[in-house]
């Protein structure tokens, strides 16, 4: 074990930061790793988004559906109403602005308490008949129901789940056999939630993303949409690691990485100017705390290389 991932064990335990396991990746080739008990299938809450990200990167590419698709293309509600102060119904939402979560709620809509609480069991339905409170496509608000949105338009659009679609695309190349997702009531895969793999399948995602979509010579995404998901879409206003921007379904990050996470530390950190892959499993509150110590203790190892 390095010295580094040493001090970053040592940090996390002095911080009482309940992490369970680390997989450290540099071109290609494990560095490092570490599993506080052993690494096993866990859900990966958000970084389910940047996964779904990926269907909509194939099926924009497979002609089934165009950034500027709306909901209303794939969805016939009746009594969709119109937003506030003459603002652009649901109906009207791009995928674009799906993708950059701009789509003008001020609270966001289908989070994980209302989704376990809805009596309507037409996800989709319930997030089209609520109002926009802006214009959409300008401000970032972070919305897991955008993505189930996404997710929504993809399987009308494609006639499978995303985890379906995904299965013979990405999952089975990836090596990431027998997926668990969770669904909505009336099937349609979460998108923004709910995926379980383990920590290390995590990491293969991760150098997948690293090398633009390229997995043992075979292209399973296209390169320009994972250079565009994974670049900065639109501006945040959180602090540290979370003010650095949003590209579609993925986080900036200091140090000129990006990231795939996921509530309570799932963190799947790329760094293109070195080649790296950091992966991260936890179940922890302060996902700060622990990007601070991969950046004090684990960054330092990637100089030596």
């Amino acid at each position: 074990m390095s010295k580094q991932l040493q001090g970053f064990i040592q940090t996390i335990t002095e911080q009482q930061l309940n992490v369970f396991s680390i997989r450290i990746l540099q071109k290609g080739h494990l560095l490092d790793h570490w599993d506080r008990d052993r690494d096993q299938r866990r859900v990966q809450h958000s970084i389910s988004k940047s996964f779904t990200c990926m269907a909509v990167g194939l099926a924009l590419e497979e002609g089934l559906l165009q950034m500027d698709s709306t909901l209303g293309d794939y969805f016939d509600y009746d009594h969709v109403p119109l937003s506030h102060h003459s603002l652009p119904s649901s109906r009207e939402l791009k995928l674009s602005d799906l993708l950059r979560m701009s789509s003008g709620h001020d609270s966001p809509p289908l989070w994980a308490d209302e989704r376990a609480s809805l009596i309507e069991k037409d996800w989709a339905k319930y997030y089209m008949s609520l109002p926009l409170d802006r214009i959409p496509g300008e401000q970032f608000t972070y919305s897991s129901g955008d993505t189930f949105m996404i997710s929504a338009m993809l399987q009308a659009a494609t006639g499978h789940t995303v985890k379906d679609y995904l299965t013979p695309r990405l999952f089975e190349p990836l090596g990431i056999h027998d997926v668990a997702w969770e669904t909505s009531p009336l099937g349609v895969t979460l998108g923004c939630a709910g995926l379980w793999i383990s920590n290390e399948e995590l990491s293969r995602f991760g150098q997948f993303l690293l090398q633009e979509g390229l997995w043992k010579g075979t292209q399973l995404v296209p390169a320009d949409w994972i250079r565009k998901a994974t670049a900065q879409q639109i501006e945040t206003t959180g602090s540290a690691d979370w003010g650095e921007g949003y590209g579609y379904q993925f986080w900036m990050c200091s140090h000129g990485a990006y990231r795939a996470d996921g509530a309570y530390g799932q963190l799947c950190i790329i760094l293109p100017s070195r080649e790296a892959v950091i992966c991260i499993n936890s179940e922890e509150e302060n996902m700060q705390g622990i990007m601070n110590a991969v950046w004090d203790q684990i960054l330092p190892l990637y100089s030596h290389q």
